[in-house]
């Protein structure tokens, strides 16, 4: 799948239009940990491998996720693999005995809120950045992409997003010299 994304810079008032305009589906903590290829430099290829763990009502999640190289210029529109996983702790025992070495864990606190069918909106609490927005879909075909990137940008600019991020907040936080959660 290709996963559709536009992130901005929030600040309070962008979080309340959002809370007062879209239904909220959940709260969660989410702590993503970023890991370095032994043979391959993900900053020159522009990919990422991450194992997230979330948290939320009592409950947690965990994925692995690859994605690949950003498709355009305006967006952070990639292709997107995820899996599910049951023992974090051993997959991460895995990766490093193949050779993948811990990068750095980006943690936020990040609402959830439905916009449409397949469209949502994410409020985003990141330790050491401050406050984001993202929205996102996901389509599986490519041709539809510049539209949508289109749709998402005028839902953010009528929510009163004025600045636009296509990094990570890994690359926002690795720019900012921290290394394994610390500045």
């Amino acid at each position: 799948m290709i996963e559709v994304e536009l992130k901005g810079y929030a600040d309070e008032e962008t979080f309340e239009r959002v809370r007062e305009k879209y239904r909220l589906l959940r709260r969660e903590h989410h702590e993503d940990t970023y890991y370095r290829h032994p043979c391959r430099d993900f900053s020159k290829t522009d990919e990422a491998l991450r194992i997230r763990v979330k948290r939320f009502n009592g409950h947690f999640e965990a994925f692995m996720t690859y994605k690949g190289p950003k498709l355009d210029s305006e967006s952070k529109t990639r292709k997107e693999i995820e899996v599910e996983l049951t023992d974090p702790d051993r997959h991460t025992q895995i990766l490093e005995s193949l050779g993948f070495t811990e990068v750095l864990t980006v943690v936020k606190e990040r609402e959830k809120y439905y916009v449409e069918k397949g469209v949502v909106i994410t409020l985003d609490e990141v330790e050491g950045l401050g406050k984001f927005i993202e929205i996102e879909t996901l389509v599986d075909d490519k041709e539809k992409v510049p539209s949508l990137v289109e749709k998402l940008r005028k839902i953010l600019l009528d929510l009163g997003v004025k600045k636009f991020e296509r990094r990570s907040y890994l690359e926002l936080l690795l720019g900012k010299g921290t290394t394994n959660g610390e500045t």
